[in-house]
Parts: C-alpha cells; sequence; structure tokens
C-alpha cells in the first residue's frame, strides 16, 4: 500500500503506542486487563536491558498498527527465535495487506538476526487471525498447552506460598 512505512517505535511514540495497545484488547475483549502505562513501556522497551521491542505500521505518518517482538530461545535447537506478543493493525486499515507487510518484516528481521523460527498466540475465536496466519504457512503446535502465571498467583510462588 503506498504510503505506508515500518519503523521501530521511539520514546515520542509511547501515547500512541498506548493508544493502539487498548484497542487491541478491546478488540480481543480483554480491555479490564490493560494495566500498563507510558512509564512501563518506556521500562520495558527503552530501558536497560530492554525487554521487547516496538515496530510502528505508519500510513502517510500516521501510526495504524504495531508489533511487539522480543527474542526467544529454542534449548533444543540451540538457535534464538522471535516472539510476536503483539501484532495490530486497525480495523479500517484491514485487507490492504498491512498485516501482511508487518509480518514479512518480522520475518525479515527475524532471518537477519539468525531466528530459526517465529512464534505467537492466537486467541481461538478469532477466525480472521487463524485463517491469516493459515495462509501464511504457520501451524498451530497442538503438542503444547500455554499456561502462565498471574501477578498475584507469581508473588505466590515465589514466596513459597503455593506448590
Amino acid at each position: 500500500m503506498d504510503g505506508f512505512h515500518i519503523r521501530t517505535a521511539t520514546e515520542s511514540d509511547l501515547a500512541e503506542l498506548l493508544v493502539l495497545i487498548r484497542e487491541l484488547a478491546e478488540y480481543e475483549h480483554l480491555s479490564g486487563e490493560v494495566t500498563a502505562t507510558e512509564a512501563d513501556l518506556r521500562q520495558a522497551l527503552f530501558g536497560n536491558p530492554p525487554f521487547a521491542e516496538a515496530l510502528l505500521g505508519c500510513f502517510l505518518g500516521a501510526p495504524v498498527a504495531y508489533a511487539v517482538v522480543f527474542t526467544i530461545f529454542s534449548t533444543f535447537s540451540g538457535k534464538p527465535g522471535l516472539y510476536i506478543e503483539d501484532i495490530y493493525v486497525k480495523p479500517e486499515f484491514r485487507g490492504r495487506g498491512l498485516g501482511l507487510t508487518l509480518m514479512r518484516h518480522l520475518a525479515h528481521l527475524a532471518v537477519a538476526r539468525g531466528c530459526t523460527r517465529m512464534a505467537w498466540s492466537v486467541l481461538p475465536w478469532n477466525a480472521p487471525a487463524l485463517r491469516f496466519y493459515g495462509n501464511l504457512g504457520a501451524e498451530r503446535d497442538e503438542r503444547w498447552h500455554a499456561y502462565r502465571l498471574s501477578e498475584a498467583a507469581l508473588r505466590d510462588l515465589a514466596k513459597g506460598t503455593t506448590g
């Protein structure tokens, strides 16, 4: 799409990035789970060390898409991978190839960094995303179940009050 380009987010983009994150959460019916602040994002994306990086997809200079990624590692292969925490395109810009352009950009980034895979999670009800990723050649790995500890459970485990 003419007028669309991808760039690395900067600290001056944090307010707009947070707006996009909230839009994604609303789309995923998870608005109540967004507790991130600009300060949280600043520390995570630009702190020492940074824990993740954000890319913005801009149309005529205005952010209309984003991705947040970080490096993962496979002990089985001994190689890094790229994990896509978020990828989002504003609804009014979907169907124009921006998501595909963003995924290709991430694939190029992963290959340039010596990664041997990219991974991400998709909500099971998100049929458009499931179709999109399937069309890219992505495979669902039914061998694994995703788990996570919420902040409270994580703190309890660290304190030794569970298990």
